[in-house]
């Protein structure tokens, strides 16, 4: 049974998610506060956290970031429309995804199956897969999904980790930001190109030792970006 933490201050809408979800047989804690969330999460391990950006005590952002430095568990904002695209996808603070308020339950739950799915296929055991790559100072574990850069582990998100195990077993081949979106997000996923430059910038801002002149992820001007091998 996949675990979730749902939290909001407006009780109304967690009384309707949870329910909603325990139809699909998920198992739902909640939280309305920002420290009782961060206390639920350090307790808990959960599969995947709905996290409302307007709380009382600890914002949103703040237990996003907060749980960042101890766990890489998938986090959805939920936020009101109008709010900075970019901050709310974590170029600070580490957020997979995001939903605009008013949401539609349906929209909800797909996205929380698209990203069940994606961990389940990385979970899955693949022979012919290798579990640890190095290159040029880069180390990525596959199975415990750990980086490290020249012996220095860094911390990234589950997106950003995708985005990268992606581009090195497809080392010098570009790819468009259309076929990231479809490929990490999902063809499902109703978000813009932009959501794929933002974590580009922030998995750079994590692995490179200069972001803007990079070892390992290029753009392609025009075209995408590629692992240069």
């Amino acid at each position: 049974m996949k675990k979730v933490l749902v939290v909001d201050d407006e009780k109304l809408i967690v009384k309707g998610i949870k329910f909603s979800l325990e139809q699909d047989e998920m198992q739902v804690d909640c939280a309305y506060d920002g420290e009782e969330a961060l206390e639920k999460a350090k307790a808990n391990t959960y599969d995947i956290i709905l996290l409302d950006v307007m709380l009382p005590g600890l914002s949103g952002f703040e237990v996003c970031q907060a749980i960042r430095e101890f766990s890489n568990v998938p986090i959805i904002m939920l936020t009101a429309k109008g709010e900075d695209m970019d901050k709310i996808l974590g170029l600070e603070y580490g957020a997979d995804d995001y939903i605009t308020k008013p949401f539609n339950i349906l929209e909800v739950k797909a996205r929380i199956k698209a990203i069940m799915r994606r961990t389940a296929h990385h979970d899955a055991p693949a022979e012919e897969t290798p579990k640890v790559v190095e290159y040029r100072g880069l180390k990525i574990d596959c199975e415990s999904r750990r980086v490290h850069v020249h012996g220095k582990e860094v911390n990234l998100t589950a997106k950003e980790f995708d985005l990268l195990e992606l581009l090195v077993f497809h080392p010098n081949k570009v790819y468009s930001r259309e076929d990231l979106l479809n490929t990490v997000w999902g063809y499902d996923y109703p978000g813009d190109a932009r959501t794929v430059d933002v974590h580009i910038r922030r998995l750079r801002e994590k692995i490179e030792a200069n972001p803007g002149v990079p070892d390992y992820v290029h753009t392609k001007w025009g075209v995408g970006y590629y692992f240069q091998g």
